[in-house]
């Protein structure tokens, strides 16, 4: 079993902003410059794991604080420091964070949502797919904000975004130029 590591942010975190698989530098060299620019204003930065260079979490981290958890492409160390899965309670509201890479390439809600248990988070964020994903499924949002730099299945490159409003949550695909 996994352990998960648990997070607890101050209220009035309103925006979120989402990534994963960014893969620097074995797949990008650095974070796209428009990343900076889509993020200005997020309260706080998600990373779905592959970051691959722990230097993007300092880059990411001169935007907004960052959660995030290591995939399966990150280095034993980075494991160890950041974990496999995530609980982040933001205002209340329970998001479960990990990178998604339990055995297949194929979406399984009902193993990610028994990960998280006893929690019940009402967000999935996910990554390892390098597309993104917005699905609702049995009362939670799965959701996988694509890849900044390595895009896959004919996507474009993407981030997202999470809004927090009145205990509800909803999420955008941001495309990068």
């Amino acid at each position: 079993m996994v352990k998960i590591k648990k997070a607890i942010h101050r209220k009035g975190i309103k925006e979120i902003g989402v990534v994963s698989d960014t893969h620097i530098p074995t797949r990008g060299r650095k974070l796209p410059p428009e990343i900076f620019k889509i993020l200005k204003g997020v309260q706080l930065i998600l990373h779905a794991g592959d970051l691959v260079d722990e230097n993007t979490l300092y880059e990411l981290q001169t935007i907004a604080p960052v959660e995030a958890v290591a995939g399966n492409m990150d280095s034993i160390q980075l494991q160890v420091k950041l974990g496999r899965l995530k609980v982040i309670e933001v205002g209340g509201i329970l998001l479960g964070l990990l990178h998604g890479d339990t055995g297949s390439h194929k979406i399984d809600y009902k193993e990610f949502k028994e990960l998280f248990l006893p929690y019940k988070p009402v967000v999935v964020v996910f990554g390892h797919l390098h597309v993104p994903v917005v699905q609702e499924t049995g009362g939670t949002l799965f959701f996988n904000p694509g890849s900044l730099v390595d895009p896959r299945q004919g996507s474009r490159a993407t981030c997202g975004k999470l809004f927090i409003e009145q205990n509800t949550v909803s999420s955008k695909i941001i495309y990068l130029d």
